[in-house]
């Protein structure tokens, strides 16, 4: 009975008895908690906590003993976070327990660390590859991924914060397996999830080491790793289906389904084709900036717009400023259209002026207009490699450099693209 939350008298709340709004303020937390004591006066952070710990002891990450007087001891906290799903509901609390990492040295707590990430372009050519060849790409997510990655090196951590053992005060943590935050822990889960695909048959990417692929005589299977996200689609049906059994009776998996929102992606996959887009992304920076009713505008810079230094103009707020560019490069992952644009304007972010800043607000202008614009991959397309390059010719007012741009596409999908200042003066245009 003392295990059970909240008064046991008042029996219990069906989610049929309320509505869709009170179905997820009843049962998840709407707010994230900055503290973990203001975590521990919310019976649905102390679950999803508990459900952290759960694995910490499933997995069997380390064993408490007593603390040691020649090594150093890492720190624990908790990070809590709500995760969202495509229309920014509430789906579930999550809280973390992460280890102060900034406080390893290198060469005594750890000797290499990396994260496994593939680019976004991969994800791309995934999504046209898939899309070609007329199957679905699904989505799984590892629970607790780091926790199942085995460390070589002696590391120590204290106990989580709120859930000390009341008899053991000075004992700490002997680690095992990796924690999240350790700086060997995405280069540990990275070692063990390869190592048990390799040994079922999957062979490596060549060049893109995040990517796995296995056969079937005819049959495809493919496999994208992004630290503990999987996209996974084949030829076959039956073969998701086994891959799927497989991942969940190796490691703990939750929310496996048709791959609809990636890495702040919008993907939707019909029977004509798929689309890709960023439009919740896109009406959060307009809100976030101010610029929701804003005046639509239909290109995102003027033909003959002068960008330069304008050093005799007022000085713009420069964190305003580089935090709207990082926001707009970010979108670049699905709009090409906006691309030259900001890149322009990313130019001058150690020292911006209102004048920069009334170019980027225009970007923003356009964008209020065209939230819904994306790509578009049709399964009429081919797939033959096209790439087409061009350059300005001495574009850059202030150094003459001139500036390429380049597009590749299989068949009439384009998967990458990038506008960039050329490294030196081109003195013709075969040169450029």
């Amino acid at each position: 009975m003392e295990q059970v939350i909240g008064d046991v008298q008042k029996g219990i709340q069906t989610r049929r008895s309320v509505n869709l709004f009170c179905e997820h303020s009843a049962f998840l937390s709407q707010k994230e908690p900055t503290s973990i004591d203001e975590a521990l006066a919310d019976h649905n952070w102390i679950i999803a906590m508990q459900e952290e710990l759960n694995q910490f002891e499933r997995n069997k990450v380390g064993t408490l003993v007593q603390r040691p007087k020649d090594r150093s001891v890492v720190g624990t906290k908790w990070v809590f976070h709500n995760k969202l799903d495509e229309s920014g509901s509430v789906v579930r609390n999550k809280a973390r327990l992460v280890a102060k990492g900034y406080s390893q040295s290198e060469g005594i707590d750890y000797d290499e660390t990396y994260a496994l990430v593939a680019r976004l372009e991969a994800i791309r050519l995934l999504l046209a590859y898939a899309c070609y060849n007329d199957f679905k790409l699904f989505q799984m997510d590892v629970k607790s991924a780091f926790l199942n990655g085995e460390i070589k090196e002696e590391v120590y951590v204290d106990q989580p914060p709120g859930f000390e053992d009341p008899k053991k005060h000075d004992h700490v943590y002997k680690l095992d397996k990796a924690l999240y935050g350790l700086k060997q822990a995405p280069r540990a889960w990275y070692e063990k999830l390869s190592q048990f695909l390799i040994e079922k048959g999957y062979r490596k990417g060549k060049v893109d080491t995040t990517l796995f692929l296995k056969k079937h005589g005819i049959e495809l299977l493919i496999v994208q790793i992004y630290v503990d996200d999987i996209i996974f689609g084949s030829t076959n049906n039956t073969l998701c289906n086994e891959f799927a059994e497989l991942m969940k009776d190796e490691f703990e998996m939750s929310m496996m389904g048709e791959l609809t929102f990636f890495l702040g992606l919008q993907i939707r996959q019909t029977s004509e084709g798929t689309f890709i887009h960023q439009e919740k992304y896109t009406k959060q920076l307009l809100k976030k900036y101010e610029l929701t009713n804003s005046k639509h505008l239909s290109t995102p810079m003027s033909t003959n717009a002068i960008v330069e230094k304008d050093e005799s103009g007022k000085d713009a707020d420069p964190s305003l400023y580089r935090s709207m560019i990082g926001s707009l490069l970010y979108l670049t992952a699905s709009r090409p259209d906006i691309l030259f644009s900001v890149c322009l304007c990313a130019r001058y972010q150690s020292a911006p002026k209102e004048s920069h800043l009334t170019h980027v607000k225009r970007i923003f202008r356009y964008l209020s207009g065209t939230t819904n614009l994306g790509l578009w991959y049709s399964k009429r397309s081919l797939f033959d490699l096209i790439g087409y390059s061009d350059a300005d010719f001495a574009g850059c007012k202030i150094d003459r450099k001139s500036t390429s741009g380049t597009c590749q596409l299989l068949g009439d999908m384009l998967i990458s693209w990038h506008s960039k200042k050329q490294a030196s003066v081109a003195l013709s245009t075969a040169e450029a």
